[in-house]
């Protein structure tokens, strides 16, 4: 990429800077990939990039972070403030909080929830900020729900993607399969190609949803075969029963307390 033609104004370089790293969160930029493509002096674009930084801050946009060093560099990450991570948590709340949602057995539906791209940018922004200073090589997730806000939160964090199958299938080659204990106290399985992680990676865990945190609890437990630590587990919704979960340390958005079908009542909140 070049400019050509006319050297751009401040305002038009400082635009461009800006378009470049909201495009790409979390990926590091060094000021000399800009000033070859500017044509700019670095000193000049450092500026450029703290007018940047200070403007994301006031208006509550996100953080311009600066590496430094001979490999640093400039990225943008799209944190949100305390008291935006709760508005996006009550207004989840507001849309879980409907008793149309009510599904037979004591389910909610949550489907248009994990389709909807602009409300997956807002949990998965949540997420990203509350896991932001962890050091991560890839998102994981268990298919089939978690895959389009894992999608979006490897996007924010500028990481891999990995989706733990239910079953092996023969186009992703030899695999390591394992079995574990569903919410429903019945024994499902996964698996994972062995060529999917690198050895010695850490790993961030995304669902849609936990109740005892079976599912949590096998892909600590897969991850260790392929000797990958889990560093953190994030689910959108955990339920407040029962109170001890097979996973200690979790991160939920809102707490779902209870579903009565016969009353059409939902007791949904965000957790603090």
């Amino acid at each position: 990429m070049k400019i050509v033609n006319n050297k751009l104004n401040k305002a038009e370089r400082q635009a461009f800077i800006t378009k470049i790293l909201v495009e790409s969160p979390a990926r590091v930029f060094t000021l000399q990939y800009f000033s070859d493509i500017l044509d700019c002096a670095k000193s000049t674009l450092s500026e450029d990039v703290d007018v940047i930084g200070k403007l994301f801050k006031n208006t509550e946009m996100g953080e311009i972070f600066s590496l430094s060093g001979a490999s640093g560099g400039v990225y943008y990450a799209p944190t949100y403030t305390p008291s935006q991570m709760e508005d996006v948590k009550i207004e989840l709340c507001k849309h879980l909080n409907d008793k149309k949602r009510i599904i037979t057995g004591g389910y909610l539906y949550m489907n248009d929830i994990f389709y909807d791209p602009r409300m997956l940018k807002k949990i998965a922004r949540v997420m990203a900020t509350s896991f932001l200073r962890q050091e991560i090589d890839y998102v994981v997730t268990i298919e089939t729900k978690g895959i389009p806000l894992a999608t979006v939160l490897a996007d924010i964090l500028n990481k891999p993607i990995i989706v733990v199958r239910k079953s092996a299938r023969l186009t992703e080659g030899p695999t390591i399969q394992m079995n574990y204990l569903g919410s429903s106290k019945t024994i499902k399985t996964m698996a994972l190609p062995i060529r999917a992680l690198e050895r010695g990676s850490k790993v961030l865990f995304v669902d849609d949803f936990m109740k005892a945190g079976g599912t949590a609890k096998g892909v600590i437990d897969l991850m260790k075969e392929f000797e990958v630590k889990v560093v953190g587990v994030s689910v959108v919704m955990a339920t407040k029963e029962p109170v001890k979960k097979l996973v200690e340390n979790y991160y939920s958005l809102i707490e779902l307390e209870d579903i009565d079908e016969e009353k059409r009542i939902i007791k949904v909140h965000p957790k603090k």
